[in-house]
Parts: structure tokens; sequence; C-alpha cells
């Protein structure tokens, strides 16, 4: 970003929308390291390399409690590991300030609060609104340092299940792809953060030519694996932004996305959780739909969870 202007670098380093990063310049709440409590500068101000861009977040609001009903799949005093439905976003922002994960996690664990960062106690990694399946939460800083630690360095496997549009001509294959950010919008571009997406084909239907995969991410980007398939002319089946839909009973009416499974090193005992989420009725809905693969079988709809005990 070495001469970019200061509301992109802003926007990019803070994680704020661009015309955000430009209003807290604006109104001398934000700047760049080197101009701390000195001229006011502009959204236009071009950054070097080596500097740094300060900004004054928003007063943090209370994330209140409410009595929403949790599927929990593993659970002791350190760490969660619950069902997410699809249709709820995991923590507060704007527009979504009630009925998120977060709100549920606080009020069957209330000593979950200040676990993490403002506001999104306890989570560790998160899921968008319309994806469904597994999701760790910490419910403990311990735990959530661990974890965090986990993710960073590769050792949490992370398995999905998504039907694209499109047949594979191979059984297994790879997407190493960087992902950049524009404005809400993910896109495969080399200015982009890495990203590593393998993938294997369980089944294929030839009429609609739609083909049933298991995800593994390597990384752990935003809309990583929409972006990824993207990018190689197989879209997500009801994806609204990257994808299409697939036609009437096969549609599930929100991405066909479920995150099937985590297995990972406890952070305190060190047994390994190998934890699984059956798919949900929607997305079971549409595979039967489909009737018979031409290729492949469908995966079980058991839900699992090995070495809880250990």
């Amino acid at each position: 970003m070495d001469g970019a202007r200061l509301d992109y670098a802003l926007a990019r380093l803070g994680d704020l929308s661009r015309s955000r990063a430009r209003r807290l310049i604006e109104t001398g709440q934000a700047g760049r390291s080197s101009e701390t409590g000195g001229p006011r500068v502009l959204p236009r101000t071009r950054v070097a390399a080596g500097d740094g861009v300060w900004f004054i977040p928003d007063r943090p609001r209370v994330v209140r409690p409410e009595p929403i009903p949790l599927d929990v799949l593993f659970e002791d005093s350190h760490l969660a590991v619950v069902n997410k439905p699809a249709g709820m976003v995991t923590h507060p922002g704007p527009g979504h300030r009630r009925g998120t994960l977060v709100s549920a996690i606080l009020d069957r664990w209330p000593e979950v609060e200040g676990v993490g960062d403002y506001p999104r106690w306890g989570i560790v990694h998160r899921l968008d609104k319309d994806t469904s399946g597994v999701m760790t939460v910490a419910l403990h800083p311990d735990a959530h340092r661990a974890l965090g630690s986990a993710l960073a360095a590769r050792a949490v496997r992370r398995e999905y299940l998504t039907l694209v549009h499109g047949s594979f001509h191979v059984v297994a294959g790879t997407i190493e792809a960087p992902i950049d950010r524009r404005r809400a919008r993910r896109f495969v571009g080399p200015a982009g953060k890495p990203a590593v997406t393998h993938y294997r084909r369980l089944a294929n239907w030839s009429r609609p030519s739609l083909s049933l995969l298991e995800v593994r991410l390597e990384t752990g980007r935003t809309h990583q694996i929409r972006v990824h398939m993207e990018s190689i002319g197989r879209h997500l089946v009801g994806d609204p932004v990257y994808g299409r839909p697939a036609g009437s009973g096969v549609d599930p009416g929100r991405v066909w996305l479920h995150a099937r499974r985590l297995r990972f090193s406890h952070p305190v005992t060190g047994a390994v959780l190998d934890v699984t989420a059956a798919l949900p009725p929607d997305l079971r809905s549409s595979l039967a739909a489909l009737g018979r693969p031409v290729l492949g079988s469908l995966p079980g709809h058991d839900r699992a969870v090995k070495g809880a005990d250990e």
C-alpha cells in the first residue's frame, strides 16, 4: 500500500468500509501515525511504506443476552462447539443488533463476556449469516488465545459441504489464489491475502449439472470458498453474491454451504476433538430433489463428537 490513499489504507487495515474510513478522517478521528496530535489530514493523503494509521473506534455498545436455543455439540468448562443455523448472524453489527449467536452464547454462558474482543465475545472463528454448521466458542480467555493460535498455525481442520454448478473431471484439487477486497465484495487478485482451498468431489448430477464437494480450508479468508469456486467457474448454488440459483426444489433459498466438521486439539487437555454436524433439513431436501447422483454417493447425516471424554 505504499503510495495508497489514507482512506483506502485505513479501510484495509482497520477492517472498515471505505465510507466509514473517510468520515473518521474528515472528523479528525483517524490519521497517520506521524500526524497524531498534529494537523488534520485528508482522505486523499498518501501513505508511505512504514507509516502507521490510527483511528478512534465507535463507543462499545452493550451486547445483551437473549434466550435463543443453541444446538450444543460439545461443552466443557473451557470451550463449546455449537451448530449454528442458517440465517443467524454470528455477532452484532450494523443492522444486526439482536438475535445474534453472541447474544445466545451470553444467555447460556454469562461468563463469556470479556473473552476475546467486543462484540465478538467467545468467538474464535465466524460463519457467514447464511452458512450453517459447526463453530467453536471459547469460554475462557486462555482457551480463546490457544484456539486463535491454532487457527493461525493451520492446526484446526475445517471441512465444509457445498453444492456447486458444473462438473469436475478430477476427483480432488487445490485452489491457491490470493483474495482481495473491494468494499463488501471479495475477489481473486494479486494484491490480496494468501488463501488455500482443498476440495474433493463427492457426487455429481448431469441434469442439472451440479457437483457436491467436500471442501477443506487451509486459510480462513472471508467468503473464501465462495470466491475461490467463482474463480474457477463453479458458482455455489443459492449464493446471491457470487453464485446463482439452481431451480425449484434444489435451491434452498440461501447459499448451499454447511460447515460439517471441526477437528482440533483441546487447548487444555490436549485431547483431539472431532465434531461433525449433520446437514440441516433444507440442504437434505435439496439433495433429495436431485435424486440419485450419476457419480459418487451422498454423505451420511449423522452428527458425532469423538474424543470428548479423553
